[in-house]
């Protein structure tokens, strides 16, 4: 709203100008704050090694004294030091860490580190909501190309797979960064997804392509269905493990399993392996299609990494959930060997991680 008397024009200057004072006070004191905090992230990061390092001089020398020594006392040891190496990972990701080669390439040093535990979460639900929306759009891109023959759409949605692929690879770079434990197989997954639709994109407009261009549609529409239920399930999960504070908050869902997640998981299943039946199912018509005469390169190329999608698919999943379950086993046995005080400190330890 415009001031039309000129004194009340004056007088709100002067009392502007009063209150930008206020304002470079406040700067002056943010700035002195981010140095404060360059020195105690520098100091921070100079005793966790050193912790580390004296902890695996002690791990060494308890070994040599494995029968000599008092057993009880070298037991008490070592479960102290994989507590406190659990406490250490958790001061960890409080700290910036330097980007991976892969980000160093993309986005040469810039810091990605997120050190707020709020902004870490959000993150990570950006990223699921990401997966989320692309798969609706490649669901409805599938759908229009399987009543529709434009190769114009056929190329754009082909386009918008290698862009995501590769978006995706970015972002889950920055989630290792700032503490995921994604399992390296599910990042390579992305970058083999990333190849196999840059060969579908140049794969030449003719016999062999218009052959398998039916079932590669319908595999999409599967596929942005199953990740649309994987998204329900690991954005359940996902709250309930930050409200629970038993996880971090950057974790993949399958990461962290718990036994609970069984209701889920095991609704989920059928969906996933059957997905995975599709992709050598792929593999196995693109292999038949190299043997046609208007097949390219492409054509056993896109096979080949089907199968090798299925192959890696199928094993992590398989593996992946009895480790978890025998990990939750053993930490619940280990819960229940814990005396009152340990497993107060222990609560007292989970609290302060929230």
């Amino acid at each position: 709203m415009e001031i039309e008397d000129f004194d009340q024009c004056v007088k709100d200057w002067e009392d502007l100008s009063a209150e930008f004072k206020t304002l470079e006070n406040a700067n002056r004191e943010y700035l002195m704050k981010l140095d404060e905090v360059g020195e105690l992230q520098g100091k921070c990061v100079k005793e966790l090694t050193h912790q580390r390092y004296r902890m695996s001089t002690l791990t060494r020398s308890l070994k040599r004294f494995r029968e000599s020594g008092d057993k009880a006392i070298i037991e008490k040891m070592n479960k102290d030091m994989s507590r406190r190496e659990a406490q250490l990972s958790e001061i960890e990701q409080t700290l910036p860490k330097e980007n991976g080669l892969y980000l160093k390439i993309i986005l040469g040093n810039v810091n990605v580190s997120i050190l707020n535990k709020n902004e870490k979460f959000k993150y990570k639900d950006e990223y699921e909501k990401f997966k989320l929306i692309l798969s609706v759009i490649g669901f409805v891109l599938s759908v229009i190309n399987l009543v529709t023959n434009f190769r114009a759409l056929e190329l754009a949605f082909l386009f918008l797979l290698v862009w995501y692929y590769c978006t995706l690879t970015i972002r889950e770079s920055i989630l290792k960064v700032n503490g995921s434990r994604i399992k390296g197989w599910w990042r390579l997954h992305h970058f083999i997804s990333t190849v196999l639709s840059g060969v579908l994109l140049i794969w030449p407009n003719n016999t062999a392509w218009y052959l398998f261009r039916p079932q590669f549609m319908w595999f999409n529409l599967y596929i942005s269905c199953v990740q649309y239920l994987q998204f329900r399930y690991q954005q359940g999960v996902l709250y309930r493990l930050k409200a629970l504070g038993e996880r971090h908050n950057m974790d993949i869902t399958i990461e962290g399993f718990h036994s609970w997640m069984w209701r889920g998981l095991s609704f989920l299943f059928p969906f996933l392996y059957f997905g995975y039946i599709l992709q050598v199912y792929n593999a196995y018509t693109l292999y038949k299609l190299s043997y046609h005469e208007h097949a390219t390169w492409q054509v056993p190329v896109t096979s080949f990494l089907f199968f090798i999608l299925f192959l890696g698919n199928t094993i992590t999943t398989s593996m992946v959930i009895p480790q978890k379950l025998t990990d939750r086993t053993l930490q619940a046995l280990w819960g229940s060997k814990q005396t009152p005080g340990e497993k107060d400190e222990a609560k007292s330890s989970g609290n302060k991680n929230d």
